[in-house]
């Protein structure tokens, strides 16, 4: 009788593990069993919040679960990023993560409260786009060479549009003067909008946006294409040259955005999101080329150096031109 209750036991002693072990594969292979939030730090609009629904629109379909937007806009990205830094490490709230918040941020605030490498692991980056520097159509210099002349002779006698200091379009900006070699006038807006106003007005020589912003105006004659800050040149104006070809060699600058989540995040739920991310990005190929971008997917094993290059770049340079938001 005895023995035989060891015997229970030791059964019970084995099977008990595995028991759990089951328990626990199922638990995971039923990720995600409830809906799941994709924090977009900035309100509805923009390049951030239009990754983000059209995630959770692709998502949504693919793993028969809600992916829901919460936009969490505040001072910039901070506000949105900083919730999904002090969120549950559970697979159940993700980030939209980009340029601001994962590499100019740290440099623009003293006091940030969250660390982009430390605090957040990158899932996927999906998209990516590039800048073009457009000019009023009567601008006298007639190529971005004559414009750097024109600026080394007379410092300050170009105007350069900014839309708010710490924003994409100004550190674009910043990062062109520094590798020109000039200093122009730099004048902040409060946003593209009214920065393109005062260049279509005349009033402001120069203005780094987004190609999607920047182009339309220059298709339809209202403004001058000098360059593009890419590698190549755009399918959506085939005319306008890359940096390099213009006389600024190695300038070529993307913005990006991807999914991140908490740093503790269980493996199983990364592995998961990525491999339904990387399958819908054939979906979202037509989306993101019309808004002027491009589907990306960078390699999983390439994608914490990259973030961790990107950071130490702009760190670097927005530290060099004493940029600050506090």
């Amino acid at each position: 009788m005895i023995r035989f209750r060891r015997s229970l036991a030791w059964i019970a002693a084995v099977l008990a593990p595995l028991a759990l072990g089951a328990m626990a594969a199922q638990a995971q292979g039923s990720y995600p069993d409830r809906p799941v939030k994709i924090i977009v730090p900035i309100g509805p609009g923009g390049s951030y919040d239009l990754v983000g629904r059209y995630l959770a629109d692709v998502l949504s379909k693919r793993m028969g679960q809600t992916f829901v937007v919460e936009n969490k806009p505040g001072a910039g990205t901070v506000v949105g990023t900083q919730a999904a830094a002090q969120s549950e490490p559970d697979g159940y709230t993700l980030l939209v993560g980009g340029l601001s918040n994962m590499a100019f941020n740290s440099a623009l605030y003293s006091k940030l409260g969250y660390d982009p490498l430390k605090d957040f692991v990158p899932v996927a980056l999906v998209y990516k786009f590039g800048y073009v520097m457009v000019g009023r159509k009567d601008l006298p210099q007639a190529s971005l060479k004559d414009i750097i002349a024109a600026a080394k002779a007379k410092p300050g006698s170009i105007t350069v549009a900014t839309a708010g200091v710490g924003t994409g379009q100004h550190l674009v900006a910043a990062a062109f003067m520094k590798a020109a070699g000039v200093k122009f006038l730099e004048v902040p807006y409060k946003g593209s909008p009214p920065a393109f106003t005062d260049l279509l007005a005349g009033r402001i020589d120069l203005f780094f946006d987004s190609i999607a912003a920047g182009l339309p105006y220059v298709r339809s004659g209202q403004a001058r294409g000098i360059a593009v800050l890419s590698s190549k040149r755009s399918p959506l104006a085939p005319d306008v040259p890359t940096m390099s070809e213009a006389g600024v060699p190695g300038l070529d600058v993307d913005s990006w955005l991807g999914i991140f989540v908490p740093a503790k995040t269980p493996p199983e739920a990364i592995a998961r999101l990525r491999k339904e991310i990387r399958a819908s990005l054939p979906d979202l190929k037509e989306r993101f080329e019309k808004s002027g971008g491009e589907v990306w997917d960078l390699p999983d094993d390439k994608l914490n150096g990259f973030v961790a290059s990107e950071y130490e770049t702009w760190t670097k340079l927005i530290r060099e031109a004493g940029i600050k938001l506090d």
